[in-house]
């Protein structure tokens, strides 16, 4: 995109890596979204998926590994001015940050999270990640995995998410849409992005997703949970993808009696003596 605000850099990414799309999509969803770079916050983990927060012009935090959602929650809370959205991979998501990741469900705070699922755990060389394919076989599982793949739109709907989604890096306007629905919703929002590792996952490639994905239309009703339960479960010859989940509910901060004023935390009258006292408490 000519002329963009959000610029991307160079990256370390292999060709052809599905990350590309992933990384291009987000920074023409909110350019169409009218965000300017200093309003938005990205967050990261560890991993190949990861390190997009790196490769655009955007305010950006990456910490350990499984933690970006600790990270942007905190953000958010302090300030929820803030477009935060945690950008990682299905191992730093769901298997490092798996816990964080089931109590945001519970909690719903205002924060967008897109996955780029390649079932594989691609920066550490390829070994099976929560994804991966069942009798998939690595360097690592040299007699396949052995290991049930997460069903991790599934977990996200029956977790209580209100925004559930699932796309394709291979169809970039799809993808675009479906971010942008992401991103302007109020509250927990996920989006898992199937997302091809060219290197180490020679299952999963652009071939086989182009073979099984269909897009959702008007017709199918995100508001029926229990449609969405058994939308969430068709994952093989066909792969819908979409907004499969949504429904309107409270978000943290509007539950939350300290933050329902709506004058962001860091904006909020302190009493510095009363914050000294409490520290010293703790030395």
């Amino acid at each position: 995109m000519s002329g963009s605000k959000f610029t991307t850099h160079e990256t370390a990414w292999c060709p052809g890596c599905g990350n590309f799309n992933i990384l291009d999509s987000l920074r023409t969803a909110l350019e169409e979204l009218g965000k300017d770079p200093y309003e938005v916050l990205m967050v990261a983990g560890i991993g190949q998926a990861a390190k997009l927060p790196q490769y655009i012009s955007a305010n950006y935090f990456c910490g350990l590994h499984g933690r970006a959602l600790p990270a942007a929650i905190a953000a958010k809370i302090a300030n929820e001015k803030l477009t935060v959205i945690v950008d990682s991979g299905d191992g730093d998501s769901y298997g490092e940050g798996g816990n964080h990741f089931l109590h945001n469900l519970r909690r719903n705070v205002n924060i967008t999270h897109f996955v780029h699922d390649n079932q594989i755990y691609g920066l550490t060389k390829g070994q099976a990640s929560p994804t991966s394919g069942e009798g998939m076989v690595t360097e690592v599982q040299v007699n396949g995995n052995q290991n049930t793949p997460l069903n991790p739109v599934l977990l996200a709907i029956a977790g209580g998410a209100g925004f559930v989604a699932r796309a394709f890096s291979g169809r970039k306007d799809h993808l675009v849409s479906v971010m942008k629905q992401a991103i302007e919703y109020e509250g927990y929002a996920i989006v898992d992005i199937l997302q091809p590792c060219v290197s180490f996952n020679k299952i999963n490639t652009f071939a086989y997703y182009n073979q099984r994905v269909y897009e959702l239309d008007d017709s199918y009703d995100v508001g029926n949970k229990a449609g969405a339960l058994i939308k969430a479960m068709e994952f093989g010859d066909h792969i819908p993808i979409g907004v499969l989940y949504r429904e309107d509910k409270p978000t943290f901060h509007q539950k939350n009696p300290v933050l329902q004023s709506g004058v962001p935390l860091i904006d909020q009258e302190r009493e510095p003596e009363l914050i000294h006292k409490l520290i010293k408490e703790f030395i």
